[in-house]
């Protein structure tokens, strides 16, 4: 077993200060909305502002773009903390982080300089395209074609399952420029602006949770992208998108992570003031355990997350194994611990005035978006290989 290298993690002063701040925003301006916002599947534009007013777009970003320049680590406490209060919010923060990592990773300094601060300040938002109607867990088989012209391509095909469809800015769309090199190594990545001619969207999902946070079906009929939009090299599109995955699986595992912070919260107080057999259930040794489990879970998935942030943070050759760790046990602790949280509401826990039915619908997404659990698995057991 290798020893291991990467400094102990932690948060300094300043980013827990931060990180109380929007602990109190998430309080005061987020959970209050979070039914509502479930219940109309509007994307909350109020919530957008509010996140840019107070520079979380900024997050995933260096200083130098006009980010806050704090880390993957601050970036996952975030997520944490937005997850606790509503699932979809905290998704424009990790949509966020998804959509700009290949421009941040492959880009050139132009298309840096040119789109990563209108993203930082929430100006734009942007769109990660990768998955397909045929092509979900298996991105190398996708359809859509890029074909070269005069100063630049043209892409025809339709991306599925796409978050932020219909209110992103840009999308990071990956398409086969040479059908006739083997399976993915004629992928190339491209930034498609929304405003492109023959871009558009289809459909949106009607889905089971995160339904402030809109999914769809992009469509490209001969749209045209200049070369200074190309993302990393013609033909490596493939490599950018698996590497992107092996970093925005953070922003996941933070999120599955918050649900399960959230719902254990609220599980513990209604257990404090619900009396059955004349006294608070939380004093019934069958709902104790379950409360213990559920916390104990939680601070288990905390740990190996925060573990795999530091890892992304100062680049170890595994972080794409931790980081699929991560969001593995986070995302399973979150359906777990929700389902767990709906039991010891009992009835009141299966209606929707209750938050935890909502934050066990949400939870179900977190274990197949990004790369599904299974294929996290392989990932995991390919790095031992």
């Amino acid at each position: 077993m290798a020893v291991e290298t990467t400094p102990q993690y932690g948060l300094t002063q300043e980013q827990l200060d931060f990180l109380e701040v929007i602990r109190q925003m998430v309080v005061e301006k987020v959970t209050p909305r979070a039914a509502e916002i479930d219940q109309t599947g509007e994307y909350p534009e109020d919530i957008r502002k509010l996140f840019a007013d107070h520079d979380l777009f900024g997050l995933p970003f260096d200083e130098q773009y006009g980010g806050t320049g704090t880390g993957d680590l601050m970036l996952c406490a975030a997520i944490e903390e937005i997850a606790k209060g509503c699932a979809s919010s905290s998704l424009m923060i990790s949509g966020q982080d998804l959509s700009a990592l290949p421009i941040k990773l492959f880009g050139s300094d132009e298309l840096k300089d040119r789109i990563l601060p209108k993203m930082a300040s929430g100006e734009w938002i942007g769109a990660f395209a990768l998955s397909e109607p045929e092509a979900g867990s298996d991105p190398g088989s996708m359809r859509t074609r890029a074909t070269r012209v005069d100063g630049g391509w043209v892409l025809n095909g339709a991306k599925n399952w796409i978050t932020n469809s219909g209110v992103a800015d840009l999308y990071v769309t990956f398409a086969v420029s040479d059908p006739d090199v083997k399976y993915s190594r004629g992928i190339t990545a491209f930034v498609v602006t929304a405003d492109s001619d023959g871009f558009r969207i289809d459909a949106l999902e009607n889905k089971m949770g995160m339904k402030g946070s809109p999914t769809g079906q992009p469509v490209y009929e001969d749209v045209f992208v200049p070369d200074e939009n190309v993302i990393g090299e013609v033909g490596k599109g493939f490599m950018v998108a698996m590497q992107t995955l092996d970093r925005s699986r953070l922003g996941i595992g933070a999120q599955a992570l918050g649900i399960a912070q959230g719902a254990t919260d609220y599980a513990v107080e209604y257990a404090k003031e619900r009396i059955a057999f004349g006294k608070p259930i939380n004093q019934l040794q069958g709902i104790q355990f379950k409360l213990a489990d559920m916390e104990t879970k939680t601070a288990a998935a905390r740990e190996l997350l925060y573990r795999a942030a530091s890892k992304v943070q100062a680049g170890d050759p595994d972080l794409g194994k931790y980081s699929a760790m991560a969001k593995l046990f986070a995302s399973d602790v979150a359906m777990e611990v929700t389902t767990e949280a709906v039991q010891v509401l009992g009835g009141y826990g299966y209606v929707k005035e209750y938050p935890v039915e909502r934050m066990m619908r949400d939870a179900k997404l977190t274990q197949i978006y990004e790369g599904t659990n299974e294929i996290q698995r392989v990932v995991i057991a390919r790095s031992l290989a």
